[in-house]
């Protein structure tokens, strides 16, 4: 399994989860099995998002489909500020 961490700055959260609820069947058909969406205590102006996949070459498209469909208008990524941090990981050790 993969893990596509995405961390970014919003304008707020209700816009920024808005958007992320539209993409719910994007994320399915790109075979995200699973996520997480965090954020810390302070700052509610900051999100962290971890997206399963069974491989890191799904997450590295999606992440690259992100980049290149989602991320490249303020129409489709309203609340997004700035340019998201990316990095993929898998797992050494779960308990």
């Amino acid at each position: 399994m993969a893990t596509l961490r995405i961390e970014h700055a919003i304008t707020d959260l209700d816009t920024w989860k808005s958007g992320f609820d539209r993409f719910a069947d994007f994320r399915r058909h790109a075979g995200v099995r699973a996520y997480r969406v965090m954020q810390p205590l302070d700052d509610p102006h900051y999100i962290a998002v971890d997206l399963d996949f069974d491989t890191a070459a799904a997450a590295e498209n999606f992440r690259d489909a992100l980049v290149e469909k989602i991320w490249a208008t303020s129409e489709t990524a309203r609340a997004l500020v700035g340019t998201p941090k990316t990095r993929i990981l898998e797992i050494i050790e779960e308990r």
